[in-house]
Parts: C-alpha cells; structure tokens; sequence
C-alpha cells in the first residue's frame, strides 16, 4: 500500500469537536449528534465529510498512549466560516505536505491500515511526521462504518527527513 504525496492549501471546515483519549474513545457520540446537524452548514466545498485528529503539539509519537489526550472533529469543508450554526465550531486544517492512503473494510480493521502507515511505511520512507493535525476523508465510496467495501481517504502530514 503506497500513499499519494499530496501537498494542499490550508482547508476551512466546520463540525463538532470534542477533546478525549483512546481509553474514553466517544466518537460514536461525536458522529451521531454532528450527522443529525450537519446539513445546517451551509457553504460546503462537496459531500464529504472529515474525521481528524489534533495531537497536542510537539508530542511526541513513541509516547502516544491510551491516555494521550487530543481533540477529534467530525467536520464538513467550507468555503468560509460565514454562517456558523450554533454550537458548532470552526478550524483551518494546515496546507502542507500529506501522504494519503486509502484503507478499504470495515473500521475494524482500520488499526491494521494504520499499523503498517506508522510501522512500515513511515520508519522506511523519507519522510518523518509533521506537527500538523491528521484526518480521514470520507468521500462517495463511504459506505458507513461497517461495509467490508467501504472507502476512506486517511491523511498523514508529513515532511522529508533532514
């Protein structure tokens, strides 16, 4: 599995945020209560929708831990944070360089799609993770949690290694 290097402008996107840890995992909760909002949002760049990640900054991978905390989005693209639905909050994903990978299945086996991005692939390529935020984009072939088919887009920030 090989990923695409994209490198993007800076992305808008409105959603629901919560901070929490790996031990105290709610993103069930998070996703039931943003998906019963999310057509409030107006001004949306297409269908899709972003789950992401945003780690405390300067932390350190090897020491990411079940207790870690970070904050998770569930979040739509914008083209400008000029009508905001109340009790929803805004947030500029990074421009920069993202390897992207595509995991296919059930989410169930996401953790074996990430295993290899941050054990195999990462230590081997020539890139080192960047202190951006990570997110998943679910586009057309998501087909919902479950559906040994469905499709996400997961993107990494990176950078070359010194």
């Amino acid at each position: 599995m090989q990923p695409e290097l994209l490198e993007i402008e800076p992305r808008k996107i409105i959603g629901k945020c919560l901070t929490t840890t790996l031990s105290f995992d709610d993103t069930a909760a998070l996703w039931k209560d943003f998906m019963s909002r999310h057509k409030e949002v107006k001004n949306r760049i297409d269908s899709g929708f972003y789950s992401m990640q945003v780690y405390p900054f300067g932390m350190n991978i090897e020491r990411f831990d079940r207790e870690t905390e970070f904050e998770r989005w569930a979040a739509v693209e914008v083209t400008s944070f000029d009508l905001v639905p109340e009790g929803m909050q805004t947030k500029i994903i990074a421009g920069g360089l993202y390897a992207v990978f595509t995991h296919v299945g059930p989410v169930k086996k996401f953790v074996e799609t990430s295993n290899y991005i941050f054990d195999t692939w990462l230590p081997q390529s020539d890139y080192k993770l960047d202190d951006r935020a990570h997110f998943e984009r679910l586009g057309a072939k998501y087909y919902g949690p479950e559906h040994p088919e469905s499709e996400e887009e997961i993107w990494v920030p990176v950078s070359a290694k010194s």
